[in-house]
Formats: C-alpha cells, sequence, structure tokens
C-alpha cells in the first residue's frame, strides 16, 4: 500500500485546524498564536504543545494535544495526543480502547475512510493505518488513558531514516 500510493505521485498536506505538512515554522507559530488569541487553542500541558478541546464524534469532552516536528523549519510530521476529560481508570466509558474508536471516527470524517488494521508481530498492539500519496496516518493506543495519531509525510521520513543510516 505504502508503494503503490507513493508512486501514485498524490500531495495531500492538510492536517487540522488550517495546518499542514510543509507549512514554514514562522506561519506554524502565526497561525498558533492568532487561534490562541481568538480563544480556539491554549498552551498544553507541557512547554512544547498545543492544545486543542475537539469535537469528537461521541461528543465526549476530550483534549488534542499537538506540536510539529520540523525537517528544514517545515512540518513534516505531527504527533497527536487525544485523552477524555475525566478519564479514570475505573471509568470504563473514557477508557483508550473507546477513545480509539472515537478517534478513528473522527479522523475518517476529516481524512475519508479506508484506514486498515494492522496488529504487532507479538499481537499487544493494534494501530489503524491509511496512506494518502505522501501523508500516512498512524491511530493507536499510547497508554492507558491516552491515544496517538502520528501523521507524517512519508517521503521526508524515508529520506531522515536513510540519511540516519
Amino acid at each position: 500500500m505504502e508503494e503503490q500510493q507513493l508512486a501514485s505521485g498524490k500531495q495531500e498536506n492538510e492536517l487540522f485546524l488550517g495546518l499542514e505538512l510543509g507549512m514554514g515554522k514562522k506561519l506554524f507559530y502565526e497561525k498558533c498564536w492568532q487561534m490562541n488569541n481568538e480563544g480556539i487553542l491554549t498552551n498544553g500541558p507541557s512547554e512544547l504543545s498545543v492544545e486543542y478541546q475537539v469535537q469528537m464524534p461521541s461528543s465526549l469532552s476530550t483534549k488534542m494535544r499537538f506540536y510539529p516536528k520540523f525537517q528544514d523549519e517545515k512540518i513534516y510530521a505531527m504527533p497527536v495526543d487525544y485523552i477524555y476529560e475525566g478519564w479514570a481508570p475505573w471509568n470504563e466509558e473514557l477508557s483508550a480502547e473507546k477513545l480509539r474508536s472515537d478517534v478513528l471516527k473522527l479522523y475518517e470524517d476529516w481524512f475519508g475512510p479506508g484506514f486498515i488494521e494492522v496488529k504487532s508481530e507479538d499481537g499487544n498492539q493494534l494501530v489503524f493505518v491509511k496512506i494518502d500519496g505522501n501523508r500516512r496516518t498512524r491511530i493507536f493506543k499510547k497508554n492507558i488513558s491516552t491515544v496517538r495519531v502520528e501523521i507524517v509525510d512519508l517521503p521526508i521520513l524515508k529520506n531522515l531514516q536513510a540519511n540516519q543510516k
């Protein structure tokens, strides 16, 4: 699937909130600053994170936290963490498994259907993956309370990995 999508030459750079793969660092900061002033975004709990109160398909109150990775001053990857507000280990309604399903529906709304389910070799990790041209999106349970989405520009990631070897 990866080879086929990369060979298609299709460019999909859309992320969310008007942010895109390939966006310059300066423009990213300007857009986030503007959305912060409008009350859309706030500072996240760590130094390098942005927080957004995202509307989920389930309507459950959810925090979305993100901060991009840059290469040559441009966004090439966007790791995003999701957590239900009010999460507690004893609250099954707010489990990471239900959150993963909710996040999957959100990204199907944003990026369209076509996510495939992949299990890790040991069977312990379930990941939903979709590749649209250059953009790969992976959705998985990060820990007991959090779901991680990783969106990357595959050609840039592959180039970085090749240069590390």
